[in-house]
């Protein structure tokens, strides 16, 4: 922590922190009372990720430990508390993310760490905070939300609000008998089924009937978050009856969460999780472990698309071309192989599994590609380390834009615990 404490000591990461948290108001610069310093907010957040912990964890852990009091520069002053880090970490957007993320690789690079001589690239799946989707728990997530809502403008009005019949409980229990049914699968079995989501479904259509009306009739936030929701129970409701009542198991613009909507299936062949429920993010490294660059891509890409780029990104970053790429066998393509010959790359380790070229077959087992590949395998690693240490199995922050937050933050803190290492082993 001593050297990666080294590495923080930077205007310009401050500099950035000071440019986003001065944009909270018009005259934040001038007025109002004293701020927690850009440095403490960079510390703190960057501790939290390096740990793994929530913001209540982190304002706990720091105000009993002299170490990471000095760390995170607070000394014998008073320690923010949860509520304030979680506002002051919602002003960094993702742009600032890649803002800190960029200085970051160029601190390795300054304290020569990484050189950029080689690269390696591989993607995975960050999920999002969402629990299995059904289409019989999404409609139930739904009525409860518009429900809580319109209980609220409700209460608000007074006598003068719009009437209207809370149906949570008859929608609990055509859950209930839904999860029942779906146990037996012989066809007297699936003909329940089919009865209890006829009945969740027209139970359904009349809670949000009711929302609709309560809408047209107030205004204000509730409004707002009804207006969101309505629409979102409504694609559940089209995609039960298609895949239900109508065996079509392929429905369009599928939504997998209430709160998540632009969660996204992911099937990337794994035996222990066939099906994952997030975002599809890219992770590329260099020399020592440095992650230079990653993307949280808001619709799934095919790996082949991404080597290309993930060569010019890397020579935008570290100034020069690699002389060795390594990647796994989803990113290969005869077209990239040659495209990253094209722009100066010595060696392309990419397997192609798939070919029947007896030269092809002579070229990968040449003893330079199987150690090219040795290395490659470390991006697993990397990933692992990523998701154990920093959390990125799971995102906690809400949206894509949250998601690029948290992914942003651990990349950041596995890169600051990574120069530390460095430079303690020299």
């Amino acid at each position: 922590m001593r050297h990666a404490d080294e590495a923080l000591n930077d205007d310009g990461l401050l500099e950035i922190i000071q440019r986003e948290l001065s944009k909270r108001c018009k005259k934040s610069k001038t007025r109002g009372r004293p701020s927690t310093t850009a440095e403490v907010v960079l510390r703190m957040l960057l501790l939290k990720h390096m740990r793994g912990w929530s913001y209540e964890d982190t304002t706990r852990e720091v105000r009993a430990n002299l170490v990471y009091r000095e760390f995170t520069g607070i000394g014998g002053g008073k320690v923010p508390d949860d509520k304030t880090m979680g506002r002051l970490a919602r002003q960094l957007g993702p742009e600032a993310i890649e803002k800190l993320h960029r200085r970051t690789v160029e601190i390795a690079r300054e304290k020569e760490v990484v050189a950029g001589r080689r690269m390696r690239v591989d993607t995975t799946v960050v999920e999002t905070n969402i629990h299995y989707p059904t289409d019989s728990t999404l409609m139930g997530d739904g009525v409860r939300v518009l429900t809580r809502v319109m209980k609220k403008a409700a209460s608000a009005a007074g006598e003068a609000g719009v009437k209207f019949r809370d149906r949570s409980r008859s929608v609990k229990r055509r859950i209930l008998e839904i999860a029942y049914a779906a146990r037996n699968k012989s066809e007297q079995g699936q003909e329940k089924l089919k009865v209890a989501y006829r009945k969740l479904l027209e139970a359904t259509s009349r809670v949000v009937g009711q929302a609709q009306k309560v809408s047209g009739a107030i205004a204000g936030k509730a409004k707002q978050q009804l207006d969101e929701t309505i629409p979102r129970v409504r694609q559940v409701m089209r995609q039960a009856r298609a895949r239900v009542l109508g065996g079509n198991t392929r429905a369009d613009n599928k939504i997998l969460s209430m709160f998540e909507p632009d969660t996204e299936v992911i099937r990337k062949g794994k035996a222990s999780k066939p099906t994952e429920f997030g975002k599809m993010v890219k992770i590329q490294e260099a020399e020592n472990q440095i992650v230079t660059h990653f993307e949280v891509f808001d619709q799934r890409p095919s790996d082949s698309d991404l080597l290309t780029p993930s060569i010019e990104k890397h020579k935008e970053l570290l100034d020069r071309v690699p002389d060795l790429v390594a990647a796994d066998a989803g990113f290969f393509s005869a077209a990239n192989e040659a495209a990253a010959k094209e722009l100066g790359v010595k060696r392309v380790a990419v397997p192609s599994r798939s070919t029947k070229s007896g030269k092809r077959k002579l070229e990968q087992k040449k003893r330079w590609f199987k150690d090219a590949q040795k290395w490659r395998t470390g991006s697993e690693g990397r990933i692992s380390v990523l998701k154990r240490r920093h959390g990125l199995n799971r995102s906690r922050y809400k949206g894509t834009a949250g998601m690029k937050r948290w992914v942003g933050f651990g990349v950041i803190a596995d890169n600051m615990i990574n120069i530390g290492l460095h430079l303690t082993k020299n």
